[in-house]
C-alpha cells in the first residue's frame, strides 16, 4: 500500500508564492506519492541526508538544497502523510517542528 498525502494544498499555496519552490516540491510530492514506508528506517533510506526525525512521528525534509523545509507527520501504520509545515529554512527556524 503506498503513501496517502494529506494537505496537498498546502504546498501549491505555498509555491504560489515561491514559484522557485514548484518543482523541488513537486519532485518531492512524486518520491513520496509511490512510497511505501513501514517506519523511519524507510523514509531514511529514501531521502538520506535530506531528512531529521523530530518528536511524534515528524519529519523535516530539506528541499532544494536545503533552501526550503517540510514538516511532515508520519503515520506509518495507515500509510498517511500529513504535511504540517512548508516554508523557506528561515522560516521554519521560527517554529517548534514537534508542535506545528
Amino acid at each position: 500500500m503506498i503513501v496517502q498525502i494529506i494537505a496537498k494544498r498546502t504546498l501549491r499555496v505555498f509555491w504560489d508564492g515561491h514559484p522557485q519552490a514548484r518543482t523541488p516540491l513537486q519532485s518531492w510530492f512524486a518520491v513520496v506519492s509511490k512510497s511505501a514506508w513501514n517506519g523511519p528506517a524507510d523514509v531514511k533510506e529514501e531521502f538520506g541526508a535530506m531528512v531529521d526525525f523530530v518528536a511524534d512521528n515528524r519529519v523535516i525534509f530539506d528541499i532544494s538544497g536545503d533552501k526550503y523545509r517540510l514538516v511532515v507527520r508520519v503515520a506509518y501504520s495507515h500509510k498517511r502523510v500529513l504535511i504540517k509545515f512548508v516554508g523557506t529554512h528561515a522560516d521554519c527556524d521560527k517554529i517548534d517542528a514537534r508542535t506545528v
